[in-house]
């Protein structure tokens, strides 16, 4: 039997999740593919709003979701080196994820859930683009990540992948360097609501116990709910996302204080 066959479990039906930085059109283009490749696929926008280009965004977001989805494919495009010579992966997820596969390409996006993480293949670009005619330079979405997403959910992924035999590309993710009371980790994240969303895991905030957190001279209280402060007051809690985030309250705290997506240092009090 062919070793990729046998890892497919091609008996059971899968989900495929889109998340992207591809903002309209392009999404639906993809969507197009898969439904002619797989015509009975269940497809899910998970968010195709990322900040362009921004790897760091896409792989919180990917680690944060995955987590609540069985049996399923979870496609992750955010590609600033769409068109170079990087691999695009189909990872097999083992323990919670078994069952589960991640297409993604080579620049890690994968990191946040590498733990739960078993084979990977390599896919061959050249067989996938077969079923659009065509490999753009510059939406392998099309022309790769939708034929692949399709035939993995359809159990036929040895059709187009190989074994990838060498490490993953990883960034920096859930990795704070704390010193004293100060924390460097990721803003990985800006919701609609301006809140800011870090990296810092709830058990690693639960461990320093802080009162209060200082950003650029502005202190949050660190509370339960939005209700504990006034309206427009800062806060600091642990959001949906089980991370520490900041906010003000019906305000835009990353308008406010000018922070965005990337590194950032705070001082627990």
């Amino acid at each position: 039997m062919n070793p990729h066959m046998a890892s497919e479990k091609s008996a059971v039906k899968r989900t495929i999740t889109l998340l992207t930085d591809f903002g309209d059109f392009y999404p639906g283009v993809m969507k197009g593919v898969i439904l002619k490749i797989h015509p009975d696929a269940s497809i899910i926008d998970i968010n195709h709003s990322v900040k362009p280009q921004n790897i760091l965004q896409g792989a919180f977001l990917l680690a944060s979701y995955s987590s609540f989805f069985d049996n399923s494919v979870h496609v992750a495009v955010v590609d600033p080196g769409v068109g170079t010579d990087r691999d695009i992966i189909i990872a097999e997820g083992k323990n919670s994820f078994e069952n589960s596969f991640f297409i993604v390409p080579d620049n890690g996006i994968l990191s946040g859930v590498m733990d739960n993480i078993g084979r990977m293949f390599r896919v061959d670009m050249h067989k996938t683009s077969k079923y659009t005619g065509r490999l753009s330079s510059t939406f392998h979405g099309r022309d790769v990540f939708a034929p692949a997403a399709a035939l993995t959910a359809l159990g036929r992924m040895h059709e187009i992948a190989e074994d990838f035999g060498k490490e993953p590309v990883k960034i920096d993710l859930f990795n704070p360097r704390i010193s004293g009371g100060f924390v460097e980790c990721n803003v990985a994240h800006i919701d609609s609501f301006g809140n800011i969303i870090t990296d810092l895991k709830r058990e690693v905030v639960e461990k320093l116990k802080p009162e209060k957190i200082s950003i650029r001279g502005v202190e949050f209280p660190f509370v339960e709910t939005y209700s504990d402060v006034e309206v427009g007051e800062p806060l600091a809690l642990i959001g949906s996302f089980d991370t520490l985030e900041f906010s003000l309250r019906n305000e835009n705290a990353s308008e406010k204080l000018g922070v965005d997506i990337g590194k950032i240092t705070f001082e627990f009090l």
